[in-house]
């Protein structure tokens, strides 16, 4: 069973089940923990712009594909809903297709359809969709925010995740004009920036006037704003997160986080040491897509602390074990509370520096201990 954004812990993700069922996903969700620690889920390391093509390139062989739609329009066509991500490329490439058509699900536009006829059984349904409550953002998230929209101008194409600092930066452009959104993700915090009209993507090199996603999630006010409205396509992943697609668009920000820096400026956005907390998902996609962006940006935007204050996020070296998301070769801006850091194009010791000044003062002294023992 492959599963990429497990929201809840299904019934096969049991002691019970195992040797019965293998479950793999390239995303680790806090619902999914238990189940890793446990050797009840495999992980599979793919950024997820190459998630489809691993059904497309026969890796992995689908007897049974399951799809959430929205009821056919009045040419025989459903709309994959709020998730198209992987869906079309497993469905096109599966033995078996089983449709579940549900009448709650809101009908999206873009490359998002399949019809009735490519379907080998249905499942007509009516039950609401799994909401997402968007946590709201901290002092500290607004701070952070602060930096990262001094960073972005007019007519920007925006990518944001989920979660209290995305929702921070949503709300500290108010008073910009006519951004884009190109994102893996649309969320609630992008519908009021469109209500008050600054989003418009009239200035999109890509796309114009769409917001371009592939996959949704939120509340039921996301649902219904997203139902049957013209200004949202979805697109399978491989196509919205391809790096050259996201370049099509001028001056494109991304902004991501991570769980831990270190002075030369690799970003680990996975794991806590050995152990898998995470996934790559989009951010690399983002970050190699934003350098072909003319005028573009990438930020990893973080903390300068987790567990309380008690450890620091701007490390002298990644953590035993730990995997690099974003290599030193590709990484951007780096954003904490303390200010911003422009790597590219800086020497190893001028990024230490610069890193050091994002650090907790608390954890300052230790750091730069480190960078005089590395730099003579």
């Amino acid at each position: 069973i492959y599963n990429m954004l497990m929201t809840s812990t299904p019934w096969h993700i049991d002691a019970k089940m195992k040797g019965h069922f293998e479950t793999i996903t390239s995303f680790v969700t806090k619902p999914a923990l238990k189940g890793m620690k446990e050797g009840l889920i495999e992980f599979i390391p793919c950024y997820l712009r190459q998630v489809p093509l691993l059904f497309s390139d026969g890796l992995f062989p689908v007897d049974v594909a399951v799809v959430q739609l929205a009821p056919p329009n009045d040419e025989g066509y459903c709309s994959f809903g709020v998730a198209n991500d992987y869906t079309m490329r497993a469905a096109e490439n599966a033995r078996i297709v089983i449709g579940e058509i549900n009448d709650q699900t809101p009908f999206t536009f873009g490359d998002n359809y399949i019809h009735l006829t490519d379907l080998d059984y249905i499942i007509e349904c009516s039950y609401p969709l799994v909401e997402t409550l968007s946590p709201g953002a901290t002092e500290l998230e607004f701070a952070i925010a602060k930096h990262c929209a001094s960073l972005i101008k007019d007519g920007d194409t925006l990518q944001l995740g989920i979660g209290g600092l995305p929702n921070a930066v949503l709300a500290s452009l108010k008073d910009r004009k006519d951004l884009g959104i190109h994102t893996e993700l649309f969320t609630e915090g992008i519908i009021d920036l469109v209500n008050e009209g600054v989003i418009t993507g009239k200035r999109k090199t890509l796309h114009p006037n769409k917001i371009i996603a592939t996959f949704i999630m939120g509340t039921k006010r996301v649902f219904d704003f997203v139902h049957n409205n013209p200004i949202l396509e979805l697109h399978p992943v491989d196509y919205v997160n391809d790096p050259n697609v996201i370049g099509q668009n001028d001056n494109m920000v991304s902004i991501n986080s991570s769980i831990e820096v270190d002075l030369m400026g690799q970003v680990n956005s996975e794991s806590i040491g050995l152990n898998q907390y995470s996934g790559p998902g989009g951010q690399v996609d983002y970050v190699q897509g934003v350098r072909l962006s003319k005028g573009g940006k990438s930020i990893i935007a973080i903390p300068s602390t987790a567990a309380r204050g008690k450890v620091s996020r701007i490390v002298p070296f990644l953590s035993h074990g730990a995997p690099v998301t974003t290599s030193r070769n590709d990484v951007d801006y780096i954003i904490t509370e303390y200010g911003i850091a422009h790597l590219r194009g800086a020497t190893l010791r001028q990024r230490a520096k610069m890193l050091i000044e994002l650090a907790h003062p608390n954890f300052r002294e230790g750091l730069m201990e480190e960078f005089q023992r590395r730099f003579k």
